[in-house]
């Protein structure tokens, strides 16, 4: 029989109230699993490593103007 783990899930440093917020889930040789509401377990996208570290490399890219 295999068990699952439950993923650890961090929230992002940028929310506001704790309303709106992202939610991330990682561990190595898996896919990056983001939720973006207050229930975290609930999963909206999922991706590569590789997609989401150009994703944040884009949005720091951005912020920096």
């Amino acid at each position: 029989m295999t068990t699952t783990a439950r993923p650890t899930w961090q929230k992002s440093s940028h929310c506001d109230d704790g309303v709106n917020c992202v939610y991330v889930s990682a561990a190595p040789g898996t896919l990056v699993r983001v939720a973006d509401r207050s229930d975290p377990a609930h999963l909206v996208m999922a991706t590569t490593h590789a997609a989401w570290a150009a994703f944040l490399d884009g949005v720091k890219a951005d912020a920096e103007g």
